[in-house]
């Protein structure tokens, strides 16, 4: 794992996150829901909707936030993970999960959903992180999730602010004559244009840049059948790196997009159909 793996990550954080609800008359009750913003968001919906809490939550709480699923590479990719989760049965890719049984918890369903998830493509090689925000709720998931996605424990990690992006991919050096020659691919030659930054190497001393569709095909040069990484050897320095470490790299010089985005499942559902 890169350096900057337990360290917290710049900019954009989009979670999948299960609600339970503490009320005795609703007790047992679950809610999935996509956040960017966990702390806000809990509080939202034990606020009701003139808060900005969901219909399906308002005036059935207290809610805890018990789990949160994040390492989305964008909105969309989570709001995708969102609507299955809710969806099971409506799924593609989930038609191998039985539906839920008469004497089976609903939260232990939702679990149990979970689980086959994180086991099936796309979300198997997604750079995903489960965390348990409230440890006495924790169950084991069966079957577990991939090596390379780690189970947590505790809030996620503040959000560090981005830095301004960056003028062009070697605006980090300073400029030398002759200097725009070097703005290019170690593995192709050729170089990057203005709209795309380069993959970089976190590892002190290596000064590896690679085009992002490259740099995917070295690393899945053992794996031909996939069309997404997980890790690979970095050409330059021969460290391992992990290729969801890579892309978040890549955007701490972006814009944060969403910062303040709430979305509601009932504005996506259409668009999102898994």
């Amino acid at each position: 794992m890169g350096p900057e793996a337990g360290a917290a990550r710049s900019g954009r954080f989009f979670g999948v996150y299960l609600l339970y609800c503490l009320n005795p008359r609703h007790q047992g009750r679950v809610y999935v829901g996509f956040t960017v913003n966990p702390t806000r968001r809990v509080q939202q919906h034990n606020g009701g909707r003139k808060k900005g809490g969901a219909w399906r939550t308002s005036g059935r709480g207290p809610w805890e936030m018990v789990l949160i699923v994040h390492g989305f590479p964008s909105a969309v990719a989570a709001l995708r993970f969102e609507w299955a989760w809710q969806h099971p049965q409506a799924s593609r890719r989930l038609g191998h999960v039985g539906p839920r049984l008469r004497s089976e918890a609903t939260f232990a369903f939702h679990m149990r959903v979970l689980a086959h998830m994180l086991r099936v493509p796309p979300w198997a090689r997604l750079p995903l992180t489960v965390r348990w925000l409230r440890a006495d709720f924790r169950r084991e998931l069966c079957p577990p999730p991939p090596p390379h996605m780690p189970l947590t424990f505790g809030p996620p990690p503040p959000r560090a602010l981005a830095p301004k992006r960056r003028a062009g991919p070697l605006a980090d050096m300073e400029s030398e004559p002759g200097q725009e020659a070097e703005a290019c691919c170690a593995l192709c030659a050729r170089s990057f244009q203005d709209e795309e930054g380069p993959l970089c190497c976190p590892h002190p001393g290596c000064h590896l840049r690679a085009h992002v569709i490259c740099l995917a095909e070295e690393f899945l040069e053992k794996e031909p059948g996939q069309l997404l990484p997980l890790e690979g050897q970095c050409p330059g320095c021969k460290n391992s790196l992990l290729w969801g470490d890579l892309i978040w790299l890549c955007q701490m010089g972006t814009k944060e997009e969403g910062e303040d985005l709430e979305l509601e499942e009932e504005h996506w559902t259409d668009m999102l159909e898994t």
